[in-house]
């Protein structure tokens, strides 16, 4: 059976995933998020996207994003494989590191804004958390300033 056809046109906005295969991981150091960002950067530029939010998560990858030039496909076939190249590379590995095709879902509607934002917050709040909790560690250890 064929793929159904994937809706992109002009101003779209788009809330876009990608996983692993298998859903395995796709990020093993803090290094392979840094290239990621950067070849998204780099892939935003190139292709003139609007990127509104992102999340790495161990095993998959969740954006918002929109396409003043319908070229979703484009933008997400080079950031892809310039990552699986460079993480293969990396860690000596060679095959699909990323399961399928990425899933994307036009965002047309406020409740689902709403809804995606309730997911990616929990991710979001989960970080803060940890932030907070080894910042008041460091400060523990430190010990307060001195007020004089």
């Amino acid at each position: 059976m064929a793929r159904p056809l994937r809706l992109e046109y002009e101003g779209a906005v788009y809330h876009v995933t990608i996983r692993g295969n298998q859903r395995g991981i796709i990020f093993q150091e803090d290094s392979d998020r840094e290239r990621f960002i950067e070849k998204l950067a780099e892939s935003v530029e190139r292709y003139e996207i609007h990127l509104y939010l992102y999340t790495l998560m161990t095993n998959h990858v969740h954006m918002v994003l929109e396409t003043p030039r319908a070229n979703l496909s484009q933008f997400m076939h080079r950031l892809q494989t310039a990552y699986t190249v460079f993480y293969n590379r990396k860690h000596k590995l060679s095959g699909h590191l990323l399961q399928g095709r990425f899933g994307s879902t036009v965002v047309k509607e406020d409740e689902y804004i709403l809804k995606l934002g309730l997911i990616l917050g929990s991710a979001l709040r989960l970080v803060i958390y940890f932030l907070a909790f080894f910042s008041s560690i460091v400060y523990s250890l430190s010990g307060p300033e001195d007020q004089s």
